[in-house]
């Protein structure tokens, strides 16, 4: 018995070096065979459709990030939401140029992010607040807290002309 499974080994390992020695050293390997496919088609692995698109329907897009979704976490917001002049202004994004008097009132020179200059005096509205007061270091504004966390509503904001003066 022992004799016989000795035999048939030896005729296996010869087998394959005939077969080695008949196949060229630089030719490739014959090509796997593809997997069969499995008899039950719910058992196939799921093909993702083509050219999808995600249709809102009103609901949140699953996809996009929630955090900076608040006014003050962006800057400039989505496009189109904007108002044209000064209420499509950020408090943040307001720039001090120069401080002045006009006829008893101060006023100051502020640059919007797109470039344009604006005057604006106590009371004007911006986008997410107003202008307290104007005094002539400094330009006091009322910014709108949209944290729903947060006790407070409203922070103060000081934009100074020059540096930050404590």
């Amino acid at each position: 018995m022992r004799l016989l499974a000795s035999a048939l080994l030896l005729v296996l390992v010869a087998g394959a070096s005939a077969r080695a020695a008949e196949q060229p050293p630089n030719t490739p390997a014959a090509p796997a065979t593809p997997a069969a496919k499995p008899a039950n088609p719910a058992d196939a692995p799921p093909t993702p459709p083509q050219n999808y698109a995600y249709a809102s329907e009103g609901r949140r897009d699953p996809f996009v990030s929630l955090m900076n979704r608040g006014t003050t976490g962006q800057k400039g917001g989505p496009k189109g939401m904007r108002a044209e002049g000064l209420n499509g202004i950020l408090v943040d994004e307001v720039v001090v140029k120069g401080i002045f008097q006009n006829r008893g009132a101060w006023t100051a020179m502020i640059a919007a992010p797109s470039g344009r200059t604006y005057s604006i005096r106590a009371g004007d509205r911006l986008m997410d607040g107003n202008v307290r007061t104007i005094t002539a270091q400094a330009v006091v504004l009322m910014q709108e807290v949209n944290d729903p966390l947060s006790l407070d509503k409203q922070r103060e904001v000081r934009k100074f002309l020059r540096g930050e003066v404590k």
